[in-house]
């Protein structure tokens, strides 16, 4: 609801009716008109602001972080990813994907090490990396009491079929470097 800002003789500041012995020029008139329409729009703003502080915050965040993402991601990354398959199984395979994808960068940093080896330790470090990453968004989640009932379970199911997954690699993984020896 926005409030109505009026202008009159009275309303000119002081400078400008010494100036011109109390008379107002069109050019004044409509740069007055102009300050009162940035005050009201501000104004009207504010109080939109504070109605719902929350929602003028979530806006500006992701805006920004559409902005920084834009050059790697293209535009609206953050709702494309929204619009992702965040069901437990899809998750999964994006955190199997994504972690799995950097063995052989680990190997070529251990040369010394034989390919199970490095496969171990590999999986181990991925593991590690995992298991704090859950224990960490289990920490925002309960901090933020919303970790119950299906978010816990879907937190549960996801972790389950990551680490799944990270086996069943593993074991992929090493058949191959089985039968070649």
């Amino acid at each position: 609801m926005a409030n109505s800002v009026s202008l009159n003789a009275k309303s000119v500041p002081a400078d400008a009716r010494v100036a011109n012995q109390g008379e107002v020029t069109p050019t004044q008139r409509a740069k007055m008109a102009l300050n009162a329409s940035i005050v009201q729009a501000s104004a009207s703003i504010s109080i939109g602001a504070a109605d719902d502080p929350q929602a003028l915050l979530y806006k500006t965040a992701i805006t920004s972080i559409n902005e920084a993402l834009q050059a790697e991601l293209g535009e609206n990354a953050v709702q494309n990813a929204a619009s992702q398959d965040n069901s437990p199984q899809g998750t999964a395979d994006r955190i199997l994907a994504l972690s799995t994808g950097f063995l052989d960068s680990y190997k070529k940093q251990h040369p010394d090490m034989e390919d199970s080896a490095a496969l171990e330790k590999f999986i181990a470090t991925i593991k590690d990396g995992i298991e704090q990453g859950f224990k960490e968004a289990r920490g925002i989640l309960k901090g933020l009491d919303v970790l119950g009932g299906d978010i816990a379970g879907n937190v549960d199911k996801t972790y389950e079929l990551v680490m799944k997954g990270l086996d069943e690699f593993a074991a992929k993984t090493a058949q191959p470097q089985a039968e070649n020896a």
